[in-house]
This record gives structure tokens, C-alpha cells and sequence, in this order.
């Protein structure tokens, strides 16, 4: 398993849950319910790519396949700027800022196609 991807994922997870439960607990009556949905889906997203990663760690494995590794910071990328994005304009009060949420979205979706690719290969 590539070390440093499983950690990443491990880490990108552990804020996963503290951004949902803090979206649930802190957020829940002072947000509009729209923007309270909003920071929902950064929560949400960010703990699927941080599954993505170990995902990633596992293709990679030791013999450190570049593909996976990647796809790895294809996913990182991406869940930083899409997640990121969509905390900043709920947490900021800052709509424009979502101006980079689709970046992140292809970036994630490039993830996908590179672990695709990565996982094709022998």
C-alpha cells in the first residue's frame, strides 16, 4: 500500500467527519437549509474521495504504480478545491468562491479515469 496516499486518505476522512458533524451540529440552525445542504455536499464528497484514496493506495501498492499515485493527487486536488470551495462560500458568505468548485469537479472526475486507467494496467 502507498503510504503516503493512505495517510492522506485517512486524514481527508477524519475532516470529513468532523466537517459533517460540525454541519450537523454547530451549522444546523444557523444556516438557511439551502446552505446548510451546500456544506452537506462538500461533508459528503470529501468522504467519498477520501475512500477514493486508500482506493488509490491499494492499486498503487508497493511496487509504486505512477497512475495510482496520480490518481491520488488528482483526488486530493480536487476534494480540496471542490469540498474547500463549497465550506468557503458557506462559511464565508462568499457565493463567487464557487466559482472554483467545478475545477474541483473535474479534477475528481479525472481522479476516476486515472484510477480507471491504473487499475486496467497489470
Amino acid at each position: 500500500m502507498h503510504r503516503s496516499t493512505a495517510v492522506a486518505g485517512a486524514l481527508i476522512g477524519f475532516l470529513g467527519v468532523l466537517a459533517g458533524a460540525f454541519g450537523a451540529h454547530a451549522l444546523k440552525n444557523q444556516l438557511s437549509s439551502d446552505m446548510l445542504q451546500v456544506f452537506e455536499t462538500g461533508a459528503r464528497y470529501q468522504m467519498y474521495h477520501a475512500l477514493a484514496l486508500l482506493a488509490c493506495a491499494l492499486v498503487a501498492g508497493r511496487r509504486e504504480r505512477p497512475l495510482a499515485i496520480w490518481a491520488g493527487r488528482l483526488f486530493l486536488a480536487g476534494t480540496v478545491l471542490f469540498s474547500g470551495s463549497l465550506y468557503a462560500v458557506v462559511l464565508l458568505d462568499q457565493p463567487q468562491l464557487g466559482l472554483v468548485t467545478p475545477v474541483g469537479g473535474l479534477l475528481l472526475l479525472a481522479g476516476w479515469l486515472v484510477l480507471a486507467v491504473a487499475t486496467w494496467q497489470r
